[in-house]
């Protein structure tokens, strides 16, 4: 019987600049050189509606997501051009909201076959509270999912 590997031409990797997302690094870039596949590096800014609609008039906190919006378009950009030089046509995209949801909806419109994470976000009583927003993408996801644990990498 002849087993057939879907073909991976492009895999998503959602970025939090954390220290933890910059230690699979290695491992995201040697399987996208592997694979001969397109990186798509995407970050989700949290969207502040259901947190601070209680405390800031509406139109500073419309100001306030705008703001957050740009400097993460920056923030990324320095990312992308600092840690993923190697690699020729990476896409870098920042959208806003649930970041799980947002990955998702990503991966569905923009044709994702691989969807890259690190594992150990939040811990203890946040984690709790949140979920873990690894865990829901696996849950969730449309394609395969490959959580590497930033702390068992040698």
């Amino acid at each position: 019987m002849e087993v057939h590997m879907a073909h991976i031409n492009n895999i998503l990797y959602p970025v939090d600049f954390t220290e933890h997302h910059a230690k699979i690094l290695p491992m995201v870039i040697e399987m996208v050189q592997k694979l001969g596949a397109t990186l798509h590096t995407l970050h989700v800014v949290e969207d502040l509606g259901h947190y601070a609609s209680f405390y800031i008039p509406h139109p500073s906190l419309d100001k306030m997501e705008t703001d957050l919006k740009s400097g993460a378009q920056r923030k990324m950009e320095e990312f992308v051009a600092k840690h993923l030089e190697p690699l020729s046509g990476v896409t870098s995209d920042v959208m806003d909201g649930d970041p799980a949801s947002q990955v998702i909806k990503y991966a569905e419109e923009h044709d994702i076959d691989l969807i890259i994470t690190a594992t150990h976000g939040r811990k203890g009583l946040e984690h709790a509270i949140f979920g873990s927003v690894a865990e829901n993408i696996v849950r969730n996801s449309p394609v395969p999912v490959m959580t590497i644990n930033p702390y068992k990498m040698k």
